[in-house]
């Protein structure tokens, strides 16, 4: 029997067409499932979507809790610091300061010692070593060795290279006498040294003018400090001096300021409120022209989150304090907006009143959030259960692939079969119509 390798060939039948037509009604399944499979992927993307908006609001109502064992007015308070007389010196306020005034006199800046070597002939070196000596074993110790000839430059040059270490810092001061070494210390006399030794000039050849401490009054009381920036004197307030006020005192001022902080982190709440409504009205709208959906239009997950946002808006509040009462409105299009002057205001009149309040909005929206984002949430159960229905529909599409192989096989064999039968048919019909017509011809 005749075979044949590509379908109709024999037979001059159309059957690969009639092959693709069957197998396409067959994949039908298949094809729902994979459009399943599309949708349940979109929608999880989706929910991902609401979750990251959601989440990265939840994180700026979080901002406005304070931390456990703060209280909101210690969470928004800022401090700044400032002299009346600001020739004194500057001030710098960091976490730990408290407001409060202060008189200050500034009776002697910090100096680091200082020491003049005498004329250096020539500018020359000779052998020897040069020490720099702030004790016995000391790290700070420098010991240069020096040769004949070399220039007090060099010598210059490698105490500069040592000073990160030393403290010690060199210069030369070029008189019309010469050239004289000037050694300048750190601040403080625990930064005393003693310069000298043989091959340039001997220790009691320097000039030495020796270091001092910085001495300060606050409110009378007597601060030492070895150096001219005190850390020491209030808890998170650092005076950096540049000048002394022997005699004279100045008013230093700690203020506390709750306004800037509060009004920072409610804008970012605010940001953050309106970045996800905006996300969940898109995700959840329908284009009547153009008739698409958003991914989640109609998704219960969505509206309970829109509705819960809602109710916090309208329904978070303290004693008589609302959003509205410290300037967040809602506009037409639910967008939530701050008004600058009618927080400050309230927080003029009432700072900690307000950021108590701003705690609370914190943790109502921070706990109403964590329903849909936390690891056991609704978005996540949500997106688990899409996952493990995913997971389902592809072994079912697995399975129905290795199906459809066979079902084609199966066809491809059929048809085969019958494109030989066919191919047999039309040559026995050719035969009997070649026979008959001669059988014909031969009996006229």
């Amino acid at each position: 029997m005749a075979t044949f390798s590509a379908l109709g060939v024999g037979s001059g039948a159309d059957l690969t067409t009639l092959l693709e037509g069957l197998m396409a009604v067959e994949r039908r399944p298949l094809t729902a499932i994979q459009s399943q499979v599309t949708s349940y992927n979109t929608k999880i993307s989706a929910l991902g979507t609401l979750s990251s908006k959601l989440g990265a609001l939840q994180t700026a109502a979080q901002a406005l809790k304070p931390a456990t064992l703060q209280s909101a007015a210690e969470k928004f308070a800022t401090y700044a610091g400032t002299l009346a007389d600001d020739k004194v010196g500057k001030v710098s306020v960091e976490e730990g300061a408290t407001a409060g005034r202060y008189t200050l006199e500034v009776i002697k800046l910090a100096n680091g010692q200082k020491d003049i070597s005498n004329v250096v002939a020539n500018g020359e070196l000779q052998t020897g070593t040069f020490e720099i000596i702030f004790g016995s074993g000391d790290e700070r110790n420098v010991s240069i060795n020096t040769s004949a000839g070399e220039t007090l430059e060099t010598l210059r040059d490698t105490i500069n290279n040592n000073a990160a270490r030393s403290g010690v810092t060199a210069s030369i001061i070029n008189g019309t006498d010469g050239k004289r070494l000037v050694l300048n210390g750190a601040e403080g006399d625990d930064n005393d040294f003693i310069a000298g030794g043989g091959g340039v000039v001997f220790g009691d050849d320097f000039l030495t003018v020796a270091a001092s401490n910085a001495e300060i009054k606050l409110d009378g009381v007597m601060i030492a400090s070895q150096s001219n920036k005190i850390t020491s004197a209030l808890s998170g307030v650092t005076l950096d001096l540049a000048a002394d006020s022997a005699g004279k005192t100045t008013t230093l001022t700690i203020s506390r300021n709750t306004e800037d902080k509060l009004k920072s982190s409610l804008e970012a709440f605010v940001k953050a409120y309106n970045d996800a409504a905006n996300s969940m009205a898109s995700l959840g709208a329908y284009d009547a022209e153009t008739k698409v959906a958003g991914d989640l239009q109609g998704n219960s997950i969505l509206r309970n989150a829109q509705n819960t946002l809602r109710e916090l808006v309208f329904n978070t509040s303290e004693g008589d304090l609302t959003l509205s009462g410290i300037g967040i409105s809602v506009g037409k299009d639910g967008a939530l907006t701050l008004d600058a002057e009618k927080l400050a205001a309230a927080v003029a009149k009432d700072p900690e009143a307000i950021a108590n309040f701003a705690a609370k909005i914190g943790t109502a929206f921070d706990k109403g959030i964590d329903y849909f984002t936390g690891t056991t949430g609704s978005i996540q159960t949500s997106k688990d259960g899409l996952s493990a229905s995913i997971r389902n529909l592809e072994e079912r599409q697995e399975a129905l692939e290795l199906r459809l192989e066979k079902v084609e096989e199966r066809y491809r064999a059929q048809f085969s079969a019958l494109d030989v039968l066919l191919s047999n048919l039309n040559t026995t019909s050719s035969y009997l119509t070649q026979t008959l017509a001669s059988l014909s011809a031969s009996s006229s």
